[in-house]
C-alpha cells in the first residue's frame, strides 16, 4: 500500500501574477477576469434566465397552500426546483452547446461571437414565455431606461428583456398560486365552521384541516400533477 502511494504522482498547482508586457496579455487577463465573474454569476443567471424562478414560487405556494411548514424540506424543494429546470430548458440548453459552446472550444468563432450566439437561444426562450402577457413588462423597462421604442420583439435589448421576463414569471406564478390555495382555502373554511358549530373554538382549525388536506393532495397525485401542468406551461 505504501508503495502504490508512493507511485500516484500528486501534482503541482501554480499561479503566477506579472505584469503585462503587450496587449494580447492585457486581452487575456481581461478575458479571464470576464470568465471568472461570468462563473461567479451562474447561479444568479440560473435564476434570472430560466424557468427557475416560477417553479420554486409556485412549489413555496403549494407548501403554504398545504399549511406544511418544514415538509418538504426547502432543500429538496430547490434541488427538485433545479432539476425540473434542467429538464425544461434541455433543448434551449443543448441549442446553446451546439451554436456557441462547442464551435467555440474548436476555435471556430470569437469571444464576441460565443456571447452572441450564446445569448441566441436565450432570447427565444424568454421571448416565448413572456408572449402577448409580458407586453406590458416590456413597456414599462423601455419607457424606464428612456430608450427608443423597438419596432419588434426581437429588437429589445437584454437588459430589457431579462427584467420583464422575469416579472412575468412571478406574475404568472403568483396566478398559479391563486389556484392552488381555493380547494385547500375551502377546506380550511369547512372545518372552521365544523369547529364554531360544535362549540370547539379553542382548537386551531389548521390541526384539523391539515390531515384533510394532505389526503386529498395524495388522493389527486398532486406533485405529480403540478409538475405536469407546469412542464406543460413551458411547452
Amino acid at each position: 500500500y505504501s508503495l502504490a502511494a508512493q507511485q500516484v504522482p500528486i501534482p503541482r498547482v501554480d499561479f503566477n501574477i506579472s505584469q503585462a508586457k503587450s496587449p494580447q496579455q492585457v486581452a487575456l487577463s481581461l478575458q479571464i477576469l470576464l470568465l471568472l465573474t461570468i462563473l461567479s454569476l451562474a447561479p444568479a443567471i440560473i435564476l434570472m434566465l430560466t424557468s427557475f424562478t416560477k417553479i420554486i414560487i409556485v412549489f413555496d405556494f403549494m407548501k403554504r397552500a398545504l399549511s406544511l411548514q418544514n415538509m418538504p424540506p426547502n432543500q429538496v424543494m430547490v434541488s427538485l426546483a433545479l432539476f425540473i429546470t434542467f429538464f425544461i430548458m434541455a433543448p434551449t440548453f443543448d441549442e446553446m452547446n451546439k451554436k456557441a459552446i462547442t464551435p467555440y472550444l474548436d476555435g471556430q468563432i470569437s469571444n464576441t461571437g460565443f456571447f452572441k450566439e450564446a445569448a441566441a437561444p436565450l432570447r427565444k426562450f424568454m421571448i416565448r414565455q413572456i408572449g402577448k402577457e409580458g407586453i406590458k413588462e416590456i413597456a414599462l423597462f423601455v419607457r424606464l431606461s428612456k430608450s427608443e421604442r423597438p419596432k419588434k420583439i426581437d429588437d429589445v435589448p437584454m437588459q430589457v428583456l431579462i427584467p420583464a421576463f422575469m416579472l412575468t414569471e412571478i406574475k404568472k406564478a403568483f396566478i398559479i398560486g391563486i389556484y392552488l390555495f381555493i380547494p385547500f382555502l375551502i377546506i380550511d373554511m369547512v372545518v372552521a365552521s365544523v369547529l364554531m358549530s360544535m362549540g370547539m373554538m379553542m382548537l386551531p382549525p389548521v390541526m384539523i384541516s391539515l390531515p384533510f388536506k394532505i389526503i386529498l393532495f395524495v388522493l389527486v397525485d398532486g406533485w405529480t400533477l403540478l409538475t405536469y401542468e407546469i412542464v406543460r406551461s413551458y411547452g
